[in-house]
């Protein structure tokens, strides 16, 4: 074998055990949950009103795929100290932005608070709905939409969003427990933290219909796969309503409407 085969065998082969490493640490990586992401995290307990140093906090590395869109990165640490909290953080909780108590001297602005890749989209309630106000940032909620049928007097209501992060409502962009009293006209506008397509989705639903959401407990994450969309011709049915009662008793699928169940008549 001349020296030019030579070479090129010798080059295939790096090139071929390159494109293998590569392969082999993208697989590592999913199967591990992503790239590593380096969080902040509480040395110990930390109580609300107390004034964030730096001796406070620690780092911890978590897989891209189990962090929290809320969580204080490490490059973000100069942003957060001297800031106070809040909420208490138990020693070695991960930090959230939610947890910060943000005056209106060291208010964050929305942007900051949109992680790469999402979008912060605002739903408006309707005039005559106030239960926006009960809703803090930081929680999480599901968008269902109801919507016309077309040809049709019944209205469709279907679960457009499931387990969404709420980044504000209305201007306030921190989680204070202690907001009391009626609501603004600017509460009435929560700040959803969405991809691109999901943003779409709400920008058509609101321009054909009405937007609801539905508060969440903060640790139930779940979401439920299957959720049929109910007509309004549907609320006389007996059978329907028992089963979409029935429901509550073993949350654990999709609820299963007879055929066509949905359609207009």
């Amino acid at each position: 074998m001349n020296k030019s085969a030579l070479l090129a065998a010798l080059i295939m082969a790096l090139l071929g055990g390159f494109l293998l490493f590569g392969y082999l640490r993208r697989f590592e990586d999913e199967a591990s949950g992503g790239a590593p992401v380096k969080l902040l995290v509480a040395r110990k307990q930390i109580e609300p009103g107390t004034v964030v140093t730096e001796e406070m906090l620690a780092v911890r590395v978590v897989p891209a795929a189990y962090v929290e869109t809320r969580a204080v990165r490490e490059a973000e640490k100069s942003r957060v100290v001297g800031l106070r909290m809040g909420t208490p953080v138990q020693a070695n909780q991960t930090l959230l932005w939610t947890d910060l108590a943000i005056t209106a001297d060291d208010k964050r602005d929305l942007s900051s608070l949109v992680q790469p890749g999402m979008r912060a989209v605002g739903v408006r309630a309707a005039n005559d709905d106030r239960t926006f106000a009960l809703i803090r940032p930081g929680d999480r909620v599901d968008v269902i939409a109801t919507l016309p049928v077309e040809g049709s007097s019944a209205r469709q209501s279907l679960v457009l969003l499931q387990n969404v992060l709420v980044l504000a409502v209305g201007i306030e962009t921190s989680n204070d427990s202690n907001k009391s009293g009626a609501p603004a006209q600017q509460d009435l506008i929560l700040n959803l933290s969405l991809t691109i397509p999901e943003a779409q989705l709400v920008a058509l639903a609101q321009e054909k219909g009405r937007l609801s959401v539905a508060l969440r407990n903060p640790d139930d994450l779940k979401t439920t796969d299957g959720v049929a969309d109910l007509n309004s011709n549907l609320l006389t049915d007996t059978k329907i309503r028992k089963l979409v009662q029935d429901f509550r008793k073993q949350p654990t699928g999709p609820i299963k409407l007879p055929s066509a169940a949905g359609a207009a008549p």
